[in-house]
């Protein structure tokens, strides 16, 4: 790993820039990556260019992105072509009036669905698109609920893939033994201040308590120019290649199996997937939706569908790795060192761990970097140590919800139907506010 100090920001900051500039994002990442590699040694780059790519494809974690993300979007293409999504769509519209419902029904849906971020944010941004297209709602705002109950409602209920990482992690970091981690986590959700700020902020926008802000204003403005057309729904399926011989229990059984086995299989969601897959086609097999070509027509079709924001994951994973080299997380942490004091420590925490989960893309990893650094130091200042917790796993939360390159970020833009720059800038005001109000919370409560 290579010290540079400040210019470690360089490449970070060139994405942002030319993604703000562009509305892209495969294309400014690959840009900073390159920058980089030209920072760390110019004279090998195409060489350490490629060994990148290499070393983050044949990653485990990439690996189980890419299945994951791949068969979700095989499974949601071939819900539609035998109509489930479509029947629970309409089943939804008939029970829903206005936009306003139907986001509630979203933030609603994404509350339930806590045990992964990926299947939260694919499964409620494909079946309520529709819905909400029906009464004039911007995807880029169905994109904003959507995200905005993911990751966040994944570490406030300890049931998730996100608890059981955490969890392990801090038994390692801390040495202690097998179940003491876990009750650590349990002690520092009511500390967790952006998830739920987060969380909250979004029934307040939905209602107009909180006003419509920067771009979303645009968005949601652009939207009220289209009529409201109650055939929209059914025009959309005829695009979709939706024959209209689906019935609701083409939905409701593969979404049910998907949740039951991700949660019965030690919250596993690439096994939950995968048998959802197997019940789909057993289901169109027996009803004799689709001949055995367009099955695997529709599920080779899904899967290219995730593409280009699995691309998009790619790409910021290379980026990260990068950062690594270039020792953006230790020159952070090294900066921000002198200020953690007992009662500085959390927000100081909060803010630095949330800079450097949105600049490098990376949450889970940031957590286990951070955590054997910063809870030392919260021993030796003797800090709240569930609020110190609450704080990392807070700014992990920051970064997923605000990275316009993260996963969850690019997921539910691609659910929703709208660019990824788009929703990241739309949204943008309200994580931002989510911030502020978590870091007063942070000074408040160590003070």
């Amino acid at each position: 790993m290579t010290d540079l100090g400040m210019a470690s920001l360089l490449p970070t900051l060139m994405v942002l820039v030319f993604a703000i500039w562009s509305k892209r994002t495969v294309e400014p990442l690959l840009g900073g990556v390159v920058i980089g590699l030209l920072m760390l040694k110019p004279t090998d780059v195409m060489t350490n260019l490629t060994g990148i790519m290499l070393s983050v494809m044949a990653d485990e974690t990439i690996g189980w992105v890419i299945l994951v993300c791949g068969l979700m979007g095989s499974l949601i293409g071939l819900l539609v072509k035998i109509g489930g999504a479509v029947e629970f769509g309409k089943m939804v519209a008939t029970r829903i009036k206005s936009g306003t419902a139907a986001l509630l029904m979203a933030w609603l849906l994404g509350l339930a669905i806590f045990i992964d971020d990926y299947l939260n944010t694919l499964t409620i941004s494909s079946s309520m698109k529709k819905v909400t297209d029906k009464y004039r709602v911007s995807r880029e705002m169905l994109a904003y609920v959507v995200d905005s109950t993911a990751a966040p409602i994944c570490v406030l209920i300890p049931l998730s893939t996100w608890a059981v990482y955490f969890s392990a992690v801090l038994e390692e970091s801390l040495n202690i033994e097998t179940g003491e981690g876990f009750v650590l986590y349990l002690q520092a959700i009511p500390y967790m201040f952006y998830a739920w700020f987060a969380v909250v902020l979004v029934p307040l926008v939905i209602l107009k308590k909180v006003p419509l802000l920067g771009a979303m204003k645009t968005a949601e403005l652009k939207m009220r120019d289209k009529p409201i057309v109650d055939e929209a729904m059914a025009d959309d399926d005829k695009a979709d290649g939706y024959s209209g011989r689906g019935v609701l229990l083409n939905f409701i059984i593969p979404i049910s199996t998907l949740i039951f086995f991700t949660w019965y299989l030690d919250i596993d969601i690439l096994k939950g997937v995968i048998l959802a897959l197997a019940v789909t086609v057993v289901l169109t097999f027996g009803q004799k939706l689709l001949s055995l070509a367009d099955t695997f027509d529709t599920l080779l079709d899904g899967f290219k569908s995730m593409l280009l924001p699995l691309a998009t994951v790619v790409a910021g994973f290379m980026l990260k790795d990068v950062n690594d080299q270039l020792g953006l997380t230790v020159y952070v942490i090294e900066t921000m060192k002198p200020l953690m004091t007992a009662n500085w420590l959390p927000v100081v925490t909060f803010i630095s761990m949330a800079l450097i989960a949105f600049a490098t893309g990376s949450f889970w990893g940031i957590f286990a970097v951070a955590t054997p650094i910063i809870m030392p130091l919260a021993i030796s200042v003797d800090a709240n140590m569930p609020l110190v917790i609450g704080a990392l796993i807070s700014a992990s939360v920051f970064g997923s919800h605000a990275c316009f390159y993260g996963d969850s970020t690019v997921l539910s833009a691609h659910g929703s139907g709208c660019s990824v720059m788009a929703h990241a800038l739309t949204q943008l005001p309200y994580v931002l506010l989510a911030a502020a109000l978590a870091c007063v919370a942070f000074i408040v409560m160590a003070l």
